[in-house]
């Protein structure tokens, strides 16, 4: 740190315990002790500011590059975004097409809001259809068959 030997620090005890004296000694020691170690925190603290700015300029490049791209992947997502609702606007004009036939299932068996309410025989008669094809399902799929024939 400041390369001082130890026969330079015998010689300038010596010269201090001279100036000094014997009896005042002992307190410039512990004063030059205390100074030394403020010195020691002070240049530690500049250290450590000087480590924390070096770590805060890299964090912000970091955040530069990661902000520019997630920008880059906002605007990949708007694109899709856009082909999606192009996509979807082509899709919903074959499905309004296809809605005549479903309008007209709907107003034969009253399924819409504002239809008027079925009557029993009609839920009886869909019951008993819905039962009906239920258990030709159960006998066409549930049953085991060999695999090879």
């Amino acid at each position: 740190m400041l390369d001082i030997g130890f026969s330079e620090l015998l010689l300038t005890g010596a010269v201090a315990l001279v100036v000094v004296g014997p009896k005042r000694l002992p307190v410039l020691t512990r004063t030059v002790g205390t100074l030394m170690g403020r010195a020691q925190r002070y240049v530690a603290e500049v250290k450590s500011d000087i480590q924390r700015q070096m770590e805060l300029e890299e964090l912000k490049k970091v955040q530069e590059s990661v902000k520019g791209l997630g920008e880059s992947i906002e605007s990949s997502v708007n694109d899709v975004k856009k082909e999606v609702d192009s996509f979807s606007g082509s899709v919903s004009t074959a499905f309004t097409e296809d809605m005549s036939e479903v309008d007209v299932y709907d107003t034969r068996f009253g399924t819409y809001i504002s239809a008027q309410p079925r009557s029993w025989m009609q839920e009886q008669a869909d019951n008993r259809l819905r039962d009906r094809v239920k258990a030709r399902m159960r006998r066409r799929y549930l049953t085991k068959k060999p695999r090879f024939e």
